[in-house]
């Protein structure tokens, strides 16, 4: 068995502020942790992950609460692929979420075309729109530990909606007086 080592940090604050308690649990998850059970949280064995968990470790101690880092392997390969199971699932949660973002842009791009909204001010929001979903899809392939079912896909789709943004500008820029060409200039 190939050995995964593991980061367990296992905590306990107060419950009150739930403000602090929820900014907790809102980093970890940021950086990707998973959690085994409430207070209990495991990351892959990285320099990057132990000098933020020891951070948050000094943070948790701050906040009156107390905590233990270890680092830690599965009994086996089943324990091992339970954990790798717990990563994934959580990775392809953020996809279906974000996959479900790319059909809204399909479809703004679609109800702009089909009533021939070709403006530089629709653009100008979708070009942002693409921008959040390219930053979003960034953020998720980085804690993507172990490679999720659905990251190529989403990967492929972000590609798709890219394209049709391209497809889009080319159709605004196309209609605009200013970009078409006097009836005796070359094309």
């Amino acid at each position: 068995m190939n050995t995964q080592n593991w980061l367990m940090l296992t905590y306990k604050v107060p419950p009150e502020p739930a403000k602090k308690r929820i900014a907790l649990w809102r980093k970890l998850k940021g950086m990707g942790a998973v959690y085994l059970q409430n207070g209990v949280c495991l990351l892959p064995k990285t320099d990057d992950h132990t000098r933020r968990l020891k951070i948050i470790e000094n943070e948790i101690h701050e906040m009156a609460g107390e905590s233990v880092l270890l680092e830690t392997v599965a009994l086996d390969r089943a324990q091992a692929d339970k954990v790798l199971a717990r990563f994934k699932a959580d990775r392809d949660e953020e996809y279906v979420e974000f996959l479900d973002k790319c059909k809204d842009f399909e479809a703004e791009i679609a109800k702009e075309t089909a009533a021939s909204h070709f403006t530089y001010a629709e653009l100008e929001e979708n070009d942002v729109d693409l921008k959040k979903l390219q930053t979003w899809l960034e953020k998720i392939t980085k804690l993507d530990f172990y490679g999720a079912t659905l990251a190529a896909e989403a990967s492929e789709r972000l590609k798709g909606c890219e394209a049709l943004l391209d497809t889009y500008a080319q159709r605004v820029y196309e209609a605009h007086e200013e970009n078409r060409s006097a009836p005796n200039e070359p094309q």
